[in-house]
Parts: C-alpha cells; structure tokens; sequence
C-alpha cells in the first residue's frame, strides 16, 4: 500500500502554496507535452489515477469527454476535486491505486499524472490498466524522472564552479525518503528500463517517450526553471494496447 502522504495536514497545507495547486494545468510546465501526447477527448470514457484537485478531470469533460473518473487515495484531494467540480460527467472515488481493480474494457485513455512514483508495485497496476482499455486504447502518464528519484541526497551543488546534479544508487530499485513539503516523504525510484518493460509485459506498447526538460523558452519566461535544465525532472510515457 502506498504512503497516503496528502492526508498529512502540514504535506497537504504546503501543496496547495504550490504554483500548481493554485492554477491548475497552465502552470504545469510539462503540459504542453503532455498534452501534445493525448488524443482527442471528444466521446471518450476517461480514468484519471491519481486525480488530486481534479484539474485534468474537469479539462477532460470540457475538451468532450463523455465521462471521467478521477480515483485517489487522498480524502483531502478528494473533497477539494469534488468542491471545485460542477459537471455530471465527472465522479471522484477513493481508492488505493496498488490495490485498485479497474472493470474490464471501461475505459479509452487512462491518465495519471505524478503519481506511479508512490506507487509500490507499478507492474500490477498496469496490467489492470490493460485489461481495463478497450480495443485501441491509450494510457498517458507522467512521473518523476528516475534520474531525479535515484539519488541518496537529491539536491543540487556547486562543483568547480558549476551546477551539478548527484547520480547514485540508479540501480538500486526501490524506497526513497525524502523530506519534500513534509518530513518522511515515501517514493520508489525506478529505472527508465523497468518502467519500459513493466509497460511491454502489461501488453502496452509504447508509442512515446518524452525525458521533460524545460526549453529556452520555457526558462525565458519562468527563469526560476533553469535549474532544471541540468537534468530532466519528469518522464512522460504514452502507450497503446497491443
């Protein structure tokens, strides 16, 4: 079972500061990309795993998704998505995402969002993510790069007068503590292989891999982000039901 981490009152106060959590998709700098991987909403039965405030929930229904479901394990993310919501179309249910079942052949795009790296067993899940698509359907899913969750203290320094980003342990699959928000923040860090093939065993084929980077754009107008370039914060996988 995975750390519910967002229930934790101060993790939960410092998230909703974030710029994020205050203005949704916009102000997501991966988006853009994200976005360029999705089809078209328009008719499709949508999942959302790891929904938190619901932004992707309510862009779905508004872009003409006839229905979508936004799951969580968070009641805090939960009561916050569903305050903010207003349309028919969209439901949000509790559910732990390493324990979940999803109902056969019910969906045309699963979508998750920042949130397998909690997860504790990310095989299962998309093997229930598979059986779950229909015929042609897409799974879009972000997370943080294996090269930001591997090391044994992530953070930046200064060596010989540059910026350097620490790389160790890569191989070393499995629990990460750290104290992002909140103290005693749990992750599983991952190799990109094992993400590529957990999705080939699953029987999803990937049709896309995107290491997210800001570009000179993106730091011209966010120069905060430059920091980012040193190495890739997020991957973004698009696959297929083979």
């Amino acid at each position: 079972m995975a750390q519910n981490i967002y229930d934790d009152p101060e993790f939960f106060d410092n998230y909703a500061r974030l710029p994020r959590s205050q203005q949704g998709l916009d102000a997501a700098g991966e988006w853009p990309a994200i976005r360029a991987l999705l089809p078209e909403m328009d008719g499709l039965d949508v999942v959302d795993l790891g929904c938190g405030y619901g932004w992707f929930c309510r862009w779905a229904a508004e872009a003409g998704a006839a229905s979508v479901l936004g799951l969580d394990v968070s009641t805090k993310m939960l009561e916050r998505a569903a305050a903010d919501t207003d349309d028919a179309r969209v439901e949000y249910r509790r559910e732990d995402l390493d324990e979940v079942e999803l109902a056969a052949r019910s969906f045309d795009l699963v979508y998750s969002s920042l949130t397998l790296h909690y997860l504790v067993d990310v095989s299962r899940l998309f093997v229930v993510i598979a059986q779950a698509l229909r015929e042609g359907g897409r799974m879009v899913c972000s997370v943080e790069h294996p090269l930001y969750t591997a090391p044994s203290r992530p953070a930046f320094f200064q060596h010989d007068g540059r910026i350097v980003w620490p790389l160790d342990e890569y191989s070393l699959e499995g629990e990460r503590i750290t104290n992002w928000l909140a103290e005693g923040v749990v992750k599983q860090h991952r190799t990109v292989a094992t993400y590529v093939n957990a999705l080939a065993d699953a029987g999803l084929a990937m049709t896309r891999m995107v290491e997210w980077a800001p570009t000179r754009a993106d730091v011209d107008a966010h120069p905060d982000w430059a920091i980012e370039v040193h190495r890739p914060p997020f991957l973004l996988l698009a696959a297929q039901l083979s």
